[in-house]
């Protein structure tokens, strides 16, 4: 009984999630819902700078310290391990629906694109990066990352092990192709207003800081062949780098 109800629970925060990204995308590119970027209750300046601010900041912390190994260890001790992912995918998604309800759009307009070819071109590029982050996604382990995988091996009595370390297409160019995704997506965008720039600037910072935090903890878990990685491989910005001979004849030897 236990089993299915977790694994019932597990598929709620699945779906869960992904209404939360469906909204995201309508919010961020105005579009369909009733309350978007640029929508909604007009406040002073500093006041939705405060209150924008504390939402993407309050969604950062919860975001980066539930994920680290020590909050998990603690974590566990009051959430069974098969829902401890799924749980901690809802409650991102509780966060991100806080951040839809609460934001306060700030109207004044940065740029305007009018020109029909380069507003077309700036909307599918946007939407290009919401397929990136989706795409890259799957490209990993999308059911493991937000938690059906966990739930599915402990309903057929399975014990959970990590994903294996491995360099798919798009993460051979950068690191973090998911999270370039999401920045190409709030980025790329015909209508920029303060509220969105406000957007961008906290969610790039948000990303840059998580990323880091995040790679030291995938770096204990996979070890060298991480460490290797990370090396050879840009974390956003897929520009090559340099690298040494010993280290080319690595990555031949690993692929």
């Amino acid at each position: 009984m236990k089993r299915t109800l977790f694994l019932l629970y597990g598929v709620v925060c699945y779906f869960c999630f992904f209404g939360t990204f469906l909204y995201l995308i309508c919010f961020v590119e105005n579009f369909l819902v009733p309350k978007s970027i640029d929508t909604g209750e007009v406040v002073p300046l500093s006041q939705a700078l405060l209150i924008n601010t504390l939402l993407v900041a309050l969604l950062g912390v919860q975001h980066s310290t539930m994920a680290r190994p020590g909050f998990k260890a603690w974590w566990t001790r009051m959430v069974p391990k098969p829902i401890e992912r799924s749980t901690y995918v809802l409650i991102t998604s509780a966060l991100f629906c806080l951040i839809f309800w609460q934001w306060r759009p700030i109207p004044t307009v940065i740029w305007q694109v009018d020109h029909s070819t380069i507003r077309t071109f700036l909307i599918a590029v946007s939407v290009m990066g919401w397929g990136i982050a989706l795409y890259a996604s799957f490209l990993i382990d999308h059911f493991d990352l937000f938690g059906l995988r966990q739930v599915w091996l402990y309903f057929h009595g399975r014990p959970y092990v990590h994903p294996p370390f491995k360099r798919p297409p798009l993460y051979r160019l950068v690191r973090n192709p998911l999270m370039l995704g999401f920045l190409i997506a709030f980025w790329f965008t015909p209508d920029m207003t303060s509220g969105h720039l406000l957007f961008c600037l906290l969610f790039t910072t948000y990303i840059l800081v998580g990323v880091s935090f995040e790679e030291r903890d995938i770096e204990r878990i996979l070890g060298e062949d991480y460490r290797r990685y990370r090396a050879q491989t840009p974390m956003l910005l897929p520009w090559p780098r340099r690298r040494s001979l010993a280290d080319s004849r690595a990555s031949a030897t690993s692929d």
